[in-house]
């Protein structure tokens, strides 16, 4: 404002009372103190040891108001203050993703007691507390609907777009936003537990960390600044005039290294927080984009980290579905881990559930009920089976036996995801040379799991220590490595790789502390994602800031040979600038991160 009013009332005293010492005057006066303002800053800069890039912008004010260019001094503070506000607009526009979520942030919740409703804060939440959820309202904490069904929005913390369907068990995570009906949940974790404060913790941590590239940008500052000084002084000898010197100063500016560098950064961090992936620093871009070697837990990231039905081998005389029928009819009342995925399978496959009657649960055995006036009894081999002989299998199974015939058994295991062969694949599209599995599983499930995903270097059966030992023994030429994982026993892992990446839809909030980014969506693809926004979001910084330094250097060049008034210089120093930015927020482009 003080520089927009000193402007007009130059333009004023200049072209209405026709003063043009007057104006010069007011300019250089106001000039100098702006001068003293920043070379006060640049001072402070490099005492917390950064490097103060403020030089050149201070050496072509103080010589422009030095040979009586007032005009292009006020054109260059005018259009300093201009572009630190077109920056602080890039990096709003930018971070308008990440502020999303900061703004959809529960604050209450509706706590049932009985048959009261009370509104409580949601610090105050408990484990096990049962919660209404309003239609509209935000979901305060992490947990799991008991009742009533809806369509949650999760697009602010998977960037999935579509409205989820929920019904009783299915989970909740907090931050989502309940839809058109009203459900009852059971929260399982505290709010400063649960994941959408994690999020935000790593929202703020982004936001507050300063990016390697954006440091190294800081440094190629100075060599610019050397050789536009040295430059400008040798113009100013050989034309024998300091108005020369000002002429080259007005069009150094390491402002596009400066700014296109974090814009850039901060558009692909923005990027990547839509496709539900938040990444806490700009250091992690720019490693990402590096990658060399890419590591893999097994259970839980390769795999869906659950047991589901592999194959049903019933006896000779019983048919499949029978046998499925029978065994899912006689679970759909049991909490096991393997009665739910049992259950779920025959439902999906349009398998019709039985009514039974006495339910039993043998503790640690399995289930029988009554049915159609028989026994039938579902669980494990030496229950089912006692002494009897089978073919034996290497998989988690469940035998069925109806009366006293043996049926036949239910064998699970855990699935493959299925773009887990596709995420290797477009690993090794974006330069990733070396594909690990790094698994504390058996060496022959490790080894299955990896043939058909396209892994050739497997490690199993390794203790948590173990895989840091992998990770260490990498070379310099294998690096950047990033670790991929989603439990408890992989953040030691996650927080040796160069990058660490959780897979945090279902993981622990361990996985995701150590994490340096974390995938929101359960999707392994996401981490192929990951890469390609990297890469794109270095190169789009790497263009903009050689675009601004290119037309820079060309045009410092050309006003050495006095081409260039002062006036216009800082103009066209100016218009490098925006260039520079606008060309950095190509970053949160969709086109230009698909690469097309």
């Amino acid at each position: 404002m003080i520089i927009a009013c000193v402007a007009v009332i130059s333009l004023f005293v200049q072209f209405i009372y026709g003063s043009s010492l007057g104006a010069q005057i007011i300019i250089t006066i106001m000039g100098a103190y702006f001068v003293l303002v920043m070379l006060a800053e640049m001072i402070q800069t490099i005492r917390h040891g950064q490097y103060g890039v403020d030089l050149l912008a201070i050496l072509a004010i103080v010589s422009t108001l030095a040979v009586g260019e007032h005009w292009a001094a006020l054109i260059i503070l005018i259009m300093l203050v201009g572009g630190d506000a077109l920056e602080d607009y890039a990096t709003n526009k930018a971070n308008t993703e990440l502020k999303a979520l900061l703004d959809n942030s529960p604050q209450v919740a509706y706590r049932i007691t009985g048959d009261q409703i009370t509104t409580i804060t949601v610090n105050e939440v408990a484990v096990g507390d049962q919660l209404l959820i309003k239609p509209g309202e935000v979901v305060p904490v992490d947990g799991m609907v008991i009742s009533g069904t809806s369509t949650v929005d999760e697009s602010s913390l998977t960037g999935e777009a579509r409205p989820q369907p929920k019904q009783p068990q299915a989970p909740l995570m907090s931050g989502s936003v309940n839809g058109d009906h009203a459900i009852t949940m059971q929260a399982t974790q505290l709010a400063v537990d649960s994941q959408f404060q994690q999020l935000v913790k790593l929202v703020q941590h982004a936001k507050n960390t300063p990016a390697h590239f954006v440091r190294l940008a800081d440094r190629y500052a100075v060599p610019f600044t050397i050789v536009a000084v040295l430059l400008a002084f040798v113009a100013a000898l050989v034309a024998k005039s300091p108005q020369r010197f000002a002429e080259v100063m007005v069009v150094a500016s390491p402002c596009p290294l400066i700014l296109a560098a974090p814009v850039a950064l901060v558009s692909g961090m923005s990027r990547a927080s839509r496709n539900g992936i938040v990444v806490k620093t700009g250091d992690v871009i720019e490693k990402l984009a590096r990658a060399k070697t890419v590591a893999f837990d097994k259970t839980g990231t390769i795999t869906n980290g659950h047991l589901s039905v592999d194959a049903i081998t019933p006896v000779a005389g019983v048919d499949e579905q029978q046998l499925l029928q029978l065994a899912a009819s006689v679970e759909q009342h049991s909490n096991h881990v393997l009665a739910r995925s049992l259950v779920d399978y025959a439902q999906a496959n349009d398998v019709p559930l039985l009514p039974v009657n006495d339910v039993q649960e043998i503790t640690a055995n399995g289930v029988q009920a009554t049915l159609n006036g028989q026994l039938v009894q579902v669980g494990k081999r030496k229950f089912i089976l006692g002494d009897q002989v089978v073919a034996p299998t290497k998989y988690t199974a469940i035998y069925v036996r109806q009366g006293e015939q043996y049926l036949g058994r239910i064998t699970f295991q855990d699935q493959i995801r299925p773009e887990a062969a596709l995420t290797m694949q477009s690993l090794q599209q974006h330069g990733v040379t070396k594909l690990m599995m790094l698994s504390g599983d058996q060496t022959a499930t490790a080894n299955r799991v990896a043939e058909l995903v396209g892994i050739n270097d497997v490690r199993a059966e390794l203790l948590p220590e173990a895989k840091i030992a992998a990770l260490a023994s990498l070379t310099p030429a294998q690096r950047p490595a990033v670790m991929v994982g989603d439990g408890v026993n992989d953040a030691p892992s996650l927080a040796t790789a160069d990058v660490g990446i959780a897979m945090g839809a279902h993981g622990s909030s361990a996985a995701s502390e150590s994490a340096d980014l974390v995938i929101l969506k359960d999707d392994l693809a996401k981490v192929a994602t990951a890469v390609t926004i990297a890469q794109a979001t270095m190169r789009v910084a790497k263009q903009a800031v050689l675009i601004g330094l290119g037309i820079c250097l060309v045009l410092m060049v050309i006003a050495a040979f006095g081409v260039i008034p002062a006036i216009i210089g800082a103009l066209c120093q100016e218009v490098i600038d925006t260039v520079s930015i606008l060309w950095a927020l190509r970053a949160r482009s969709a086109r230009e991160l698909l690469g097309n």
